[in-house]
Parts: C-alpha cells; structure tokens; sequence
C-alpha cells in the first residue's frame, strides 16, 4: 500500500509557507523603511525600534559616506546611504566648561583593520543613550534626555543656554 500526502494537504502546506514568509519579508522592509526616512531627529526612536538584548549602535565611518547599525555587538545588513556626512560635530556638555568637542574614536573591523569613526550613536538595553549634543547643518541636536524625543536648537550656544538654565533650575 502507497501512503502519500493528498493535494489539499500539499496546498496548505505551501499556503502557510507563504504567509510566514509574507510576514518575515514585511518585517525587514518595514525596518529598511523606517531606514529610508531616518534623520538625526528621529535617530533616538529608531534605534529604540530595532529588537535589541544589549545595545543598538549606529556608526558611520571615515567621511561618514557609510554608516551601518550594529546590533548587540554584530554588524546588521540594515545600510544607511547619505545619512549624515563629515561636516558633523559631537559635543559632551559639562555644567562647568560647557560643550566640550569629542575626540574621533576608532573601530576595527572583522579583518582588525582599524577606522575612523565619524559619527556613532548608542542605546543601551535600558533604552539609555549617548549623551551627546550634535551639530549637523545649523542645528543642535539634544540626546540628553533619558525619556524625551530629540531636542533640536539652532545653535550650539541656545543648547548651552537650555542646558545652564536647567542645571541652574535643578540647583534651586
């Protein structure tokens, strides 16, 4: 006796196929979508999208012509074209010297071969970012807050004074 799947089991079989594969795909182009129109206002949120157990980093190189997210320490297939470009400045702000410009990191790659770094940015598992002011195209964006969106000035020296008369308001 022959034993044999029917049609109708092969056709639900491929059915479901199809519909896990539908949802996989749909999921990745959402999330190169959300790539497409990201800018540095909305960086935090983005980041704070991508699924993550450890941290979420984006980083771009050399003159910031190729920028890529690494996710838990692991490069993703996720590529940003013409994010941001060199003319980029980050800042650290320190209560008592003010905004503070950072020094260029580095990064090596999986061949060891180490690069400059022109931008990078990182959350954490607690959703805790850098706490960097960056300049971009005669705008201050504000990464500082823990649990607010991106605050965005039109110079670093109203971010300096936002950021003063917090401090002072907190002292108070």
């Amino acid at each position: 006796m022959k034993k044999a799947f029917t049609l109708i089991e092969l056709m639900i079989v491929i059915v479901i196929m199809g519909v896990v594969y539908t949802l996989v795909i749909d999921n990745f182009q959402k999330l190169n979508d959300k790539a497409s129109k990201l800018s540095l206002k909305n960086l935090k949120e983005y980041l704070l999208s991508v699924p993550h157990e450890k941290s979420v980093k984006i980083l771009c190189l050399d003159n910031c012509s190729e920028c890529f997210l690494l996710v838990d320490g692991k490069k993703s297939n996720v590529k940003l074209n013409n994010f941001i470009d060199d003319s980029v400045k980050i800042y650290r702000y320190d209560f008592n010297l003010g905004a503070i410009q950072k020094d260029a990191q580095s990064y090596f790659n999986k061949e060891g071969v180490e690069e400059n770094v022109c931008f990078s940015y990182e959350i954490d598992s607690e959703g805790v970012g850098d706490q960097v002011l960056v300049e971009y195209k005669k705008s201050v964006y504000d990464f500082s807050p823990y649990f607010k969106n991106t605050t965005v000035y039109n110079s670093i020296e109203n971010a300096i004074s936002s950021k003063q008369n917090l401090a002072e308001d907190i002292i108070r």
